[in-house]
């Protein structure tokens, strides 16, 4: 995917001389790189849901199914699968996850050296 987009950049250097502007890169968080405050959480939340939307779709389950086995309205799934998880807190994510035969576990350890701060991640299995 990053040899499609830099092949996309050399294009348009090409076709357009002089017309470029900085690419800036991403650290990684997208929401951190738009200035939310709570960018970690965000993008744990929208990485939960991602491994959630693809459980749904191998059952395959569909949305109403889906919303049974997690004891929400049909609504909810819809919002789940289009990735709208202002109401979807981390813990109730993960709930959803134990609902599909799934284990969470959370690691704490020290943070690496070289970081300022501590981060949050997810390692998939």
């Amino acid at each position: 995917m990053v040899n499609k987009v830099a092949a996309k950049i050399k294009r348009s250097a090409k076709a357009h001389p002089g017309k470029m502007d900085a690419v800036d890169a991403g650290s990684g968080n997208v929401f951190a790189d738009l200035g939310f405050a709570d960018s970690d959480e965000r993008r744990l939340r929208v990485q939960l849901a991602m491994q959630l939307n693809e459980l749904i779709t191998a059952r395959p389950f569909t949305q109403a199914q889906a919303a049974a086995l997690f004891g929400i309205p049909q609504p909810h799934v819809s919002e789940l699968r289009n990735y709208k998880l202002t109401r979807f807190s981390v813990e109730r994510l993960m709930r959803f996850l134990t609902l599909l035969d799934r284990d969470v576990q959370i690691v704490i350890r020290p943070k690496a050296r070289g970081r300022a701060a501590g981060s949050v991640s997810m390692l998939v299995s």
